[in-house]
Formats: C-alpha cells, sequence, structure tokens
C-alpha cells in the first residue's frame, strides 16, 4: 500500500534531490525579490499602519494555497497560453496604475489604497500568483519531482515572507526603491507576454536576475534624510 502511495506521489529520493532543492531555494529567493516589494508596496496601501504585517500574513496564506494549486496543476496550466497572458496583462496594469499615480509632496508614485485588509489581502494573493506564474514554470524545468519544487515552493512562501517585511521598513528609507520594485515587475509582465508571443524571444534567466540586480541596486542608492530639529532648552529665569 506504501509503496502504491509512494509511486503515485511520485516520491523519490535521489543523491541529487539536496542538490535540486537547493537550486530551487536559490532561484525562489533571487526571483522573488521584485515580488517582495511589490507586495510590500501593495501592503503599505493600508490607511492603517498596523494591519500591514496582518495583510501580508493572510495574503500570503491564501497565496500559498493559489501557489500549490498552480504547481500540482502546471502540466494543465502550461497548454494554455491565456494563464500567462493573464498574468502579463495583471502585473503590467500594477506597473501602469503605480506610474500613473498622483505623486506625493515629494514627486513619488504610490501604490493603490486600500480602505481594508480584505481589500488587500486578495490583491496580495493575486500578485504572487501572476509571478508564481513565471517562477513555477522554472522550478518544473530544474525538476520534475513534484516533491522537491512543493518543498521549494513553501520555503519560498517563507522567504517571501520575510523579505516582504524588511521591504516594508525599506521603502520608507529609499526614496527610488518603490519605483524600481515596479520596474522590475515590468520586467517579469513583459517576459510572461513574450512567452505568449514567441518563446525563442524570452531572455535568458541570467540576464534577468542581472537586470533586476541592477535596477534594485539603483533602487537602494539614495537613502531618505530625516531631519531632527533639536528642541531648543528652555531659558531659565536668570537669563531671561
Amino acid at each position: 500500500m506504501l509503496d502504491r502511495i509512494f509511486d503515485y506521489l511520485n516520491f523519490h529520493f535521489s543523491i541529487e534531490a539536496p542538490i535540486v532543492l537547493l537550486i530551487l531555494i536559490f532561484l525562489e529567493a533571487v526571483l522573488s525579490a521584485d515580488n517582495a516589494i511589490a507586495l510590500a508596496a501593495i501592503a503599505q496601501g493600508l490607511e492603517d499602519k498596523n494591519l500591514e504585517q496582518k495583510a501580508l500574513n493572510f495574503g500570503l496564506v491564501v497565496a500559498y494555497v493559489l501557489r500549490i494549486s498552480l504547481i500540482l496543476t502546471a502540466t494543465w496550466v502550461q497548454k494554455y497560453w491565456q494563464f500567462e497572458l493573464l498574468g502579463a496583462a495583471y502585473l503590467l496594469w500594477l506597473v501602469f496604475q503605480h506610474f500613473t499615480s498622483e505623486e506625493d509632496s515629494e514627486n513619488h508614485h504610490h501604490g493603490p489604497r486600500f480602505q481594508s485588509l480584505w481589500q488587500v489581502i486578495p490583491v496580495i494573493a493575486l500578485t504572487d500568483l501572476a509571478f508564481s506564474l513565471d517562477s513555477v514554470t522554472t522550478a518544473i524545468a530544474v525538476s520534475q519531482e513534484k516533491w522537491l519544487v512543493l518543498t521549494g515552493a513553501t520555503i519560498g512562501i517563507i522567504t517571501l515572507r520575510f523579505m516582504a517585511g524588511l521591504f516594508i521598513r525599506w521603502l520608507d528609507e529609499f526614496e527610488n526603491l518603490e519605483d524600481a520594485g515596479y520596474i522590475t515587475v515590468a520586467f517579469v509582465g513583459l517576459r510572461l507576454l513574450l512567452k505568449v508571443v514567441n518563446d525563442a524571444l524570452v531572455p535568458p534567466e541570467w540576464l534577468m536576475i542581472s537586470a533586476i540586480a541592477i535596477i534594485l541596486t539603483w533602487g537602494f542608492s539614495k537613502r531618505t534624510i530625516v531631519e531632527t530639529v533639536a528642541e531648543e532648552p528652555e531659558k531659565t529665569e536668570a537669563q531671561k
């Protein structure tokens, strides 16, 4: 009975399994930097700053369920280019929405604004799903062992939560980081679009990673200077 279950799940251990798992985790970490910035920017759209972490927690729980569902149906999903087209359109719409939004007092664009926690959760989940259309395809190409891909995705979503939490703080500290994040989102959207048009036009993974690294370096290049005004000491009666 157990042998049948293991055969059904394609649960085959091999000496290469740990190496493949490390590769999948590395790919998840590298390819999720732009995703993490986008999710952090979306969470920052809440009026209540105290709800940002909750939005990430709940949103990524839903995103994890959707990501696992995508992995289990990846073979079927890859047959229909319409899924990648929808993912590309959604990501490019997010970018368009960001760069056409009203600028703040410091001439910076901002992401969408939300009134409640339940408005932002589905946006976070759908954004991660759109990114997963690209990353899951890469993961499936590395290994056909579903248990390895599922393990990599589980660790990846935990890494994504940690990174998004960091980026929420960094978005307030670095002036160009949000714009840089959305530029990298545009790269992912365009890559998905090129896959729909012609696979031969899709840039190699190393080129994508290099471009994202360069843009994020620019994003971290200018730190916000918080000016603190020292309080003037009160004059004593004698000084007066």
